[in-house]
């Protein structure tokens, strides 16, 4: 199970223009803020990324105003674990837990997802913090994640997960997140 010690937050590319093309992209930066703000209230760090800025334009506004000083690793390579920037923040993060979401499944989370599994990673691939253009390549991903060894999970799982009991301190900030 996931724990708030050894878990990490991994945001693949959660950028405006590809969450306006995805499917399902009214969940895209619902979920993204309520992982954001459930692990900062839980001291989970956070690393997200951009896949070529320049060309594929930044995080949503609302997005990047709940990540505060997290600063998002830009990268032009399509598993964020072959950018040295992110490899080296995932490294000095210490954790051994990925919770995996990003844009898009089939692509570039799918290929860091697979690349943290061979690391020796534990993956929690996010269905509900995952997408792609199309729900068939989504769904591919999922499978091809899981396959691999990836626990398919979801946000609220994932939040209520590291907070085990109703009687965690963080209880009521992780519990009016999910709406």
């Amino acid at each position: 199970m996931l724990n708030t010690e050894e878990a990490v937050l991994v945001m693949v590319d959660l950028q405006g223009r590809l969450a306006e093309i995805v499917d399902r992209k009214a969940l895209v930066v619902p979920n993204a803020i309520r992982l954001v703000k459930g692990c900062q209230a839980l001291g989970v760090p956070i690393l997200p990324t951009l896949q070529v800025p320049e060309k594929l334009g930044p995080m949503p506004p609302e997005l990047a105003e709940a990540l505060g000083d997290t600063v998002p690793i830009p990268k032009a390579v399509f598993s964020a674990l072959r950018e040295p920037d992110f490899l080296l923040a995932l490294r000095q993060s210490g954790r051994t837990q990925a919770i995996l979401t990003g844009i898009e499944a089939h692509v570039c989370v799918l290929q860091t997802g697979l690349d943290l599994l061979d690391a020796g990673y534990t993956v929690h691939a996010l269905s509900d913090g995952m997408f792609s253009r199309t729900a068939e390549n989504h769904a591919l991903a999922l499978k091809r994640l899981h396959d691999a060894g990836a626990t398919i999970s979801s946000v609220e799982m994932a939040l209520f997960e590291m907070i085990r009991t109703s009687l965690n301190p963080q209880f009521r900030t992780i519990s009016g997140l999910i709406k």
